[in-house]
């Protein structure tokens, strides 16, 4: 076995990875771990958000192999691995009432067929710590939110020998964060920063609607600003999917490391013990080595649950 730390990141759609936590995998990268993003679906109902390409013939025409392009691009920039989980875009419903979501979509697929799918990757990766999103799903789509249910369904599982045993030999990852990169505490320290730079803030809007979001408990924050470089490229890899002029890149980068020089996390689950505030995901696990004997140990215990928290 490779004897090195692991890291899987499990997200709704291609572009998700590049937004939630891309200047922590590219740091993970940098020092060595083995990283893996699993995009649970092809975004293929994504809208076109960059104005310039809206009525781009190709992308009109074949919007899922542009996006697996895309992907395929930021990946190589990040210097992660990849893999499809292989189910379909739920998209984003709109309207009110609500209309129904479409027939086959990984949000109304089976909790066990999904399950049994992520199982399959984490058995065959290993991974020693997971990342995946909060109970809302980061913002309610619903692609958002069955990532989370599958993520912690598949997390419990995959070490579980009686459940899914043809999907491989159990292996059971010791923690499992949530992506918590836009807290409240960064989006009004950005606010304050550009207006007293005499900047306009994109922020205002966010700022006002915060009460429907609450605010989460941040148990983990990596140093990675040196990385932000890196995110952006592989934000802007998803061209379809970005806007070059819209709020992400409104605030200069600099400032950007000046104010806020980490991603952070919200520990969900742990087999070992989680101190606050963490500078580590992998925190506790020991060396690589020591890491995977717990991992197979099949002697295991949670001993911290922030979902109780939540």
């Amino acid at each position: 076995m490779d004897q090195r730390l692991r890291l899987m990141a499990v997200h709704a759609h291609p572009d998700d990875e590049s937004s939630k936590g891309a200047a922590t995998m590219a740091r993970y990268v940098a020092a060595g771990v083995d990283v893996l993003v699993v995009s649970c679906t092809g975004g293929e109902r994504g809208d076109v958000l960059n104005p310039v390409l809206q009525h781009d013939p190709e992308i009109l025409r074949d919007l899922p192999e542009v996006r697996r392009r895309e992907m395929a691009e930021a990946v190589r920039i990040l210097g992660v691995r990849h893999t499809w989980l292989g189910f379909l875009d739920s998209g984003l419903p709109e309207g009110d009432p609500l209309p129904p979501l479409p027939e086959g979509c990984f949000a109304l697929e089976p909790i066990a067929v999904t399950t049994e799918a992520l199982v399959r990757v984490i058995r065959d990766f290993k991974p020693h710590v997971m990342t995946t999103y909060d109970e809302n799903g980061g913002y309610p789509h619903p692609d958002h939110v069955m990532c989370h249910t599958v993520s912690m369904s598949a997390f419990a599982a995959a070490g579980d020998q009686t459940a899914y045993q043809h999907a491989g030999p159990a292996w059971q990852p010791l923690k499992i964060y949530y992506n918590q990169t836009l807290t409240q505490g960064r989006i009004i320290a950005y606010h304050e920063a550009m207006e007293a730079a005499g900047i306009e803030s994109p922020f205002s809007e966010w700022i006002s609607r915060w009460e429907d979001r609450g605010e989460r408990t941040i148990t983990t924050k990596i140093e990675c600003a040196d990385y932000f470089e890196v995110r952006d490229r592989a934000l802007m890899a998803h061209a379809t999917q970005v806007d070059p002029d819209g709020t992400w890149f409104k605030m200069p980068l600099q400032m950007q490391k000046d104010i806020w020089p980490t991603e952070d996390f919200e520990a969900a689950l742990s087999y070992v013990p989680v101190e606050l505030v963490e500078s580590d995901l992998f925190a506790g696990l020991g060396t690589p080595q020591q890491a995977s004997e717990l991992a197979t140990s099949g002697d295991l215990h949670i001993v911290y649950d922030g979902r109780k928290e939540a």
